[in-house]
């Protein structure tokens, strides 16, 4: 009488194998989350590469004017404050009455879109690189609430200019910028016929017009109550979240290949 074979035991691992599984497989699980989460965080609370900003942000209690809103957390110092309100400062020798005199209304937003360039550490989801012999990195596509926007062209159409994109294209001969020949100075309702016009192509989309209202926490202010807090500071958070998100990197093929295997184990 044939009797049957006797199964074979269970193959059993060490605990300490078995363990060793345990954790790999706990770290691929938990890879992506924590690319994630450096990508993020690499966005946030940053500095430019640019010409006059710090390399990191920090207090500043000195900013002068209509910097002092970033006084508490800046990429600017105090000297770079005080040269964002002043004409044809040394910062860039730039020339806002070119055309003329700018009125004072229309002034203070190129001085309030001078101290969020130079002092805030919130546009770190929109620094992107650049080829320019004076930075390294610039802003590109921020998102600039409506009204910030629209406010600053209410108060600049009857301010003259001879250009729409005042990036570059500009004859610096004498150490400023002047008009180029052939040009001719129209005031800004008709250079830049609506406010995306203005806010998008001045500055080479530096800014996107946002349909996003203030206090949304999806667009950019430029101006804001520093005692309410910095309102750019959850907008950032936001977007660096999305943009570290999307896509999430993929695991390396190796690891993905030894998943099965590590399963079993378990």
């Amino acid at each position: 009488m044939n009797h049957p074979r006797p199964a074979a035991p269970a193959t059993r691992y060490p605990p300490s194998r078995t363990m060793a599984a345990a954790w790999l497989l706990l770290a691929l699980l938990a890879w992506p989350a924590a690319i994630t989460t450096a990508a993020r965080d690499l966005l946030l609370n940053v500095c430019m590469d640019a010409k006059h900003h710090k390399r990191e942000p920090g207090p500043e209690g000195q900013l002068y004017g209509q910097c002092a809103l970033w006084k508490d957390n800046a990429c600017c110092t105090a000297n770079t404050s005080v040269e964002a309100h002043q004409d044809q400062s040394y910062l860039y020798s730039f020339n806002w009455d070119h055309c003329g005199a700018m009125p004072e209304k229309c002034k203070r937003h190129f001085i309030q879109d001078m101290c969020l360039y130079e002092c805030s550490p919130n546009l770190g989801p929109w620094i992107d690189q650049t080829d320019i012999s004076w930075r390294k990195e610039r802003i590109l596509y921020v998102p600039l609430c409506r009204e910030d926007c629209e406010q600053w062209w209410e108060d600049c159409q009857d301010a003259v200019t001879c250009k729409v994109n005042w990036h570059k294209g500009w004859n610096w001969t004498t150490g400023t910028n002047q008009c180029p020949q052939g040009t001719m100075c129209q005031k800004f309702k008709y250079v830049f016929p609506k406010p995306a016009t203005l806010c998008e192509e001045i500055w080479s989309h530096s800014y996107n017009y946002s349909t996003y209202h203030r206090g949304s926490g999806r667009c950019i202010q430029m101006w804001f109550d520093p005692v309410q807090g910095n309102p750019n500071v959850a907008v950032a958070q936001y977007y660096a979240h999305v943009a570290a998100a999307c896509p999430t990197p993929p695991l390396p093929m190796l690891l993905l290949l030894l998943l099965p295997t590590l399963l079993c184990l378990l």
